[in-house]
């Protein structure tokens, strides 16, 4: 197994079980009163990440598997895991990758929300750009930044709007 191949896995698993993470908090949030906003588009986001990561897969592992690794660009990467567990360990349980809107509950304002409206989106936006360029795919990097983008826009705007900012 390639250094890339190991990459990919343990990013494959990390998503994987974010997701498991927030269907778990998005079913407490909901228990809690907690409604969805702007479900709509949820799917394109699935699909984006999914075909980002599938897609990754196949350039790196399947069509070129001798793919060299740059480990500066991984560093940036890792740092920028560092900054998703932040990210996630500052929302805690209300941490989620759907827009849920908890009645009477205050925005989180600790952590890098101190710092930043949307750190999450931050953190995604740059390791879709990042991730490509450990393995040297440029234009890879670039495409899935401006799809994503879009989404982002899409999913920030409803998510100000649900907030009431």
């Amino acid at each position: 197994m390639t250094l890339a191949a190991v990459i990919l896995g343990l990013v494959t698993l990390q998503r994987l079980g974010e997701l498991v993470l927030a269907k778990r908090n998005t079913d407490r949030l909901r228990a809690q009163g907690a409604r969805e906003v702007a479900a709509g588009h949820y799917p394109l986001i699935v699909g984006l990440h999914a075909a980002w990561l599938a897609g990754l897969w196949y350039l790196v592992v399947w069509r070129a598997p001798d793919t060299d690794v740059n480990l500066i660009w991984l560093a940036v990467f890792v740092v920028l895991q560092a900054l998703r567990v932040w990210v996630i360990a500052t929302l805690g349980p209300r941490w989620t990758t759907r827009i849920m809107v908890l009645p009477g509950a205050p925005l989180v304002a600790r952590g890098p929300y101190r710092f930043v409206s949307h750190p999450n989106y931050c953190v995604v936006a740059a390791e879709i750009l990042v991730l490509p360029l450990v393995f040297g795919l440029v234009w890879y990097g670039i495409a899935f930044s401006v799809l994503n983008a879009a989404v982002l826009w899409l999913r920030i705007r409803a998510e100000e709007a649900a907030l009431g900012r």
